[in-house]
């Protein structure tokens, strides 16, 4: 049936009706008529069996409520197969073309629904009691109230339902109640009146809350869509920040300022942390991560961890252990989603630990294996259980350990294992500290060339210093600086560049770096993944990555599905430390830090 006027919900204000709603908005108030309609048959069946047997005790032939529970029996799988029908095709069609199709096809079992809940009074009317034909009257009533709520969000579904229902019974009542029915009659025509005012009620708190919802995901993605548009200009100055302060930091002579010091690396340190949490959560919200299940080493995704956080802990007084199944552990993830997630997890520890260490683990759990980030820090209290994984919370003692956090680091926890399809959980003691975990289904036997994952040591990291050459190809001044001041702290020979053009022209001249990292970005309107793969192609013997400040892109996911290293800014100083640890030579040249983790390098395939 088509949308009518009679469907518009009054209020207050402008009405509300379907045309205020997307045709999403409509089929999702269609499957809760529908999911009402399919549970009242089966109702119905349960119902009639009460009745049945109180007529057969009234020494009454049962043979016509038999046959009316038999029809609702039937009707009960006829309707369950065309709604599962529909939640089949609801899947995979277009909201519009399931509303046109359907709407039509659930009033029709409305209307059938209701019209054979009229027929026991036909039934029985000469020979059943006041007292059988009076419950019958209140459970259909009843029934009738029910359906005023959860069948009201498609208005007219409810109104095919009580008419011939409600409607059918009331008419009936003159036979029904043939001494009474001038008491009975008006209290029934009362109950349609409240039934109908209590379902326009109802519908138009179902409407609002349609409209309501789709406001929410509108300024939802606004918002994403400005985080977006805005994450690499937020992203640079901070980017650069954490590199000079690194390099300053490396060369500073000053015993007066190495409080100071120490104070702002861990600012740009928790900014860092912050935007990238604020930026990952909001690409998960907006649907824009690709989930690509595969066979992952979890030995290496741990030790990369590791890897990129010793250095963090070992400045905070904390002890960093790893502890690993000894004949390996691979399980079914997305490699991204949960070394981000494990990196989430142990910065929260680092973070709200003030003595003794942190352990990751991993553990075999039935058929799986868990992922666990114990530490011996605040623990968290068992009223704040139910909302540690949700945006923006901390509980209270967190303020008084770390007062940078933003309460974002679980939540992008719980929405990368959501989309894993891993669980996750935790187990903490207020005031001695916290598990939390993340458990995968084990992988099946595969061939060792298709696990994914980083093998890597986890020995302790010495101070970098390397030789080698480095070509950066950045458009902004200040970030191709700190690159620079970083790399020169770091023992290395570096170039820094703002164009492709001048990256070639620095070739031809002879200069042949050892690791080249180009910005995605270009203001010369280049594409930075081409130049990466031009640059590599002429440098055979060289390593390189893109460098990011965007979330995502085509020309990333590209990137990366080829093999290529995608950095994200701002990019900590210990990523770029273990990922030059693993390309470059020490100064004896004994090969790659035998301190980092092997990260894999970008050249061209």
């Amino acid at each position: 049936m088509p949308e009518r006027d009679e469907e518009r919900s009054p209020g207050v204000g402008k009405e509300i009706g379907y045309a205020d709603i997307s045709p999403a908005g409509r089929v999702g108030l269609l499957d809760v008529a529908f999911a009402r309609i399919n549970y009242g048959f089966g109702a119905m069946v349960v119902v009639s069996l009460p009745f049945i047997a109180w007529y057969i005790h009234l020494d009454q032939n049962p043979l016509g409520l038999v046959l009316w529970a038999a029809w609702y029996f039937v009707g009960l799988l006829v309707v369950r197969w065309l709604y599962r029908r529909y939640q089949r095709e609801r899947t995979e069609g277009l909201p519009e073309v399931i509303w046109r199709r359907w709407l039509p096809v659930v009033q029709g079992i409305a209307l059938v629904y209701g019209t054979s809940m009229a027929v026991p009074p036909l039934l029985t009317a000469s020979h059943a009691t006041f007292a059988f034909q009076l419950i019958y009257m209140a459970t259909v009533a009843a029934i009738v109230a029910g359906n005023s709520v959860h069948s009201s969000p498609v208005l007219s579904v409810f109104r095919c339902f009580l008419l011939t229902g409600w409607g059918g019974v009331t008419m009936l009542v003159p036979f029904s109640f043939p001494d009474h029915w001038h008491y009975v009659l008006p209290l029934a025509l009362l109950h349609t009146l409240t039934m109908l005012r209590h379902s326009a009620i109802s519908h138009r708190f179902f409407l609002n809350n349609i409209v309501l919802q789709e406001q929410a995901e509108k300024a939802l993605y606004d918002k994403n869509l400005f985080l977006t548009t805005a994450s690499h200009d937020l992203r640079q100055p901070v980017h650069a920040m954490g590199f000079l302060v690194e390099s300053i930091s490396r060369s500073n002579r000053d015993p007066a300022l190495d409080g100071p010091l120490r104070d702002l690396r861990e600012s740009v340190h928790s900014a860092t942390q912050m935007f990238n949490a604020l930026l990952d959560l909001s690409r998960i919200e907006g649907g824009r991560v690709q989930i690509k299940t595969e066979a992952v080493d979890l030995a290496g995704a741990i030790a990369n961890v590791a890897t990129i956080f010793r250095e963090e802990a070992r400045s905070r007084g904390l002890a960093l252990r790893v502890h690993l199944p000894a004949n390996g552990a691979v399980a079914v993830a997305d490699g991204t989603l949960l070394r981000q997630s494990l990196g989430n997890l142990l910065h929260n520890a680092l973070r709200y630990t003030r003595q003794g260490g942190i352990l990751l683990a991993v553990r075999r759990r039935g058929g799986g294996w868990r992922c666990e980030v114990w530490d011996t820090g605040i623990g968290i209290a068992t009223r704040d259980g139910a909302d540690i994984f949700s945006p923006f919370f901390r509980n209270e003692h967190a303020w008084d350990v770390d007062s940078a956090g933003h309460g974002l680091g679980l939540a992008v926890v719980a929405r990368c294992s959501a989309m894993m399809g891993a669980r996750y959980g935790f187990l903490s003691r207020e005031g001695k500290g916290s598990c939390f975990w993340i458990r995968l289904d084990a992988a099946k036997a595969v061939e060792p060339h298709a696990i994914a994952g980083l093998a890597a040591s986890t020995g302790s990291q010495a101070v970098p210093h390397w030789s080698g050459a480095c070509l950066v190809v950045d458009d902004d001044p200040l970030v191709r600086s700190a690159w620079q001041t970083l790399m020169q702290s770091w023992g290395l020979q570096v170039a820094c560049v703002e164009s492709g053009g001048q990256a070639l022209h620095l070739l031809e001249s002879g200069f042949k770096p050892d690791a080249v990292f180009c910005d995605q970005r270009l203001r010369s309107g280049e594409s930075g993944f081409e130049l990466l793969c031009d640059l590599l192609e002429r440098l055979p013997d060289a390593s390189g990555a893109m460098i990011s400040g965007e979330l995502d892109s085509p020309e990333l996911a590209e990137a990366e599905e080829q093999g290529y290293l995608v950095l994200r800014k701002p990019v900590e100083p210990t990523e770029l430390q273990a990922v030059l640890g693993n390309w470059l030579s020490s100064p004896e040249g004994d090969g790659p830090d035998s301190g980092t983790v092997g990260l894999a390098s970008a050249r061209t395939p």
